[in-house]
Order: structure tokens, then sequence, then C-alpha cells
């Protein structure tokens, strides 16, 4: 698979895990809540991969490589915390770590991002690495609140949907522009 099929396909598994972390973080009276629990599992490993195929596509090494390689570790810490049967204050912990750290690559590639020239791939890239940002950054918000047994629901789902439209326009952009 060369690099160009392997960003968009890594894009859209990317954007399709958070789709589903965000479904599986939405309280849905009609799912049950273990559904919704494997939503959210599924999502987040989806959105891992996605990062990671993403990162091995970018040469030379970059700030956006350096951002989706942070993404991706941040997936894997909130996967750690729900696989791994630890107390319920670890496991709030490692998903508010994994979320900060999510936040910070889609910052970090923010960052490149703003360091190129203005194009139309540039804007699917700020535009998307920004939302995927705020969107984590919310959820970390909300997880600290829940460790400080303050109701944080409706946060976790506004980030939640506030990242899967970032990573949907990012998806869009390496569709339109898989080069760039």
């Amino acid at each position: 698979m060369n690099n160009e099929v392997k960003g968009v396909f890594g894009s859209w598994v990317q954007a399709i895990g958070t789709i589903l972390a965000a479904i599986g973080s939405t309280p849905i009276k009609e799912i049950p809540s273990s559904i919704l629990d494997s939503l959210n599992l599924i999502g987040n490993v989806m959105q891992g991969t996605g990062n990671a195929l993403i990162a091995d596509t970018i040469t030379p090494p970059s700030l956006d490589k350096i951002g989706n390689q942070l993404q991706a570790i941040g997936n894997s810490t909130v996967v750690t915390g729900i696989l791994i049967d630890f107390d319920d204050r670890v496991k709030q912990i490692l998903n508010i770590d994994g979320n900060w750290l999510q936040a910070l690559g889609g910052g970090v590639s923010l960052a490149d991002a703003l360091d190129g020239e203005v194009s139309a791939s540039a804007l699917y890239s700020i535009y998307g690495n920004f939302l995927q940002a705020v969107g984590n950054s919310l959820q970390a918000i909300s997880g600290i609140k829940e460790l400080n047994n303050e109701e944080a629901t409706n946060i976790n789902v506004v980030g939640s949907w506030i990242q899967a439209v970032g990573s949907v326009i990012s998806a869009i952009g390496q569709t339109k522009y898989p080069s760039s």
C-alpha cells in the first residue's frame, strides 16, 4: 500500500473510530450500556490505529508525525484504562491522561499546519486538528470533574462529538489532498 492510500485509509479509520467512541460516550437509553462501552473501546482502538497509520506515512519526521504518534499513544492509554482491571480511580486517571495526550498531539499537528503555506489542504488540517484538540481537552476536563464527583456527562459528550467532527474534517482533507 503506498503512502497516499495508507494516509487516506488511516484518516478514515481514525474518523470512524472517533464517531464510534462519540456514540459510545453518548447516553442513549435505547442502547444497553455494555454496547456503548464496547463502541467506546472499539472506537479508541480504531483512532489509535488510524493515527499510527497516518504517522507511518509522514516522512521526513515532522511535528505532524509527532502529533499523530502522540494521539496514538493517547488512545492506547485510554484503551489500557478500559481493558486492564484497575480500580475506578486509576481507570479515570488513565482516561484523563489519554485525552490530554490526544489533545497535545492534535495541538502539535495543528502547529505544523499553521507553520506551512496557506492552502485548502492546510485549512482542512488546521480546522480538523483544532477541533480534535478542543474535543479531547473537553473530554479530559470532564474526566477531572468526574474524579472530583462532579457531573460531567454533557461536557464529555460535547467533547467527543467535537473531536469526531474534527477527525472527519481531517479525513475529508486527506482524501481531497492525499499527498499533502
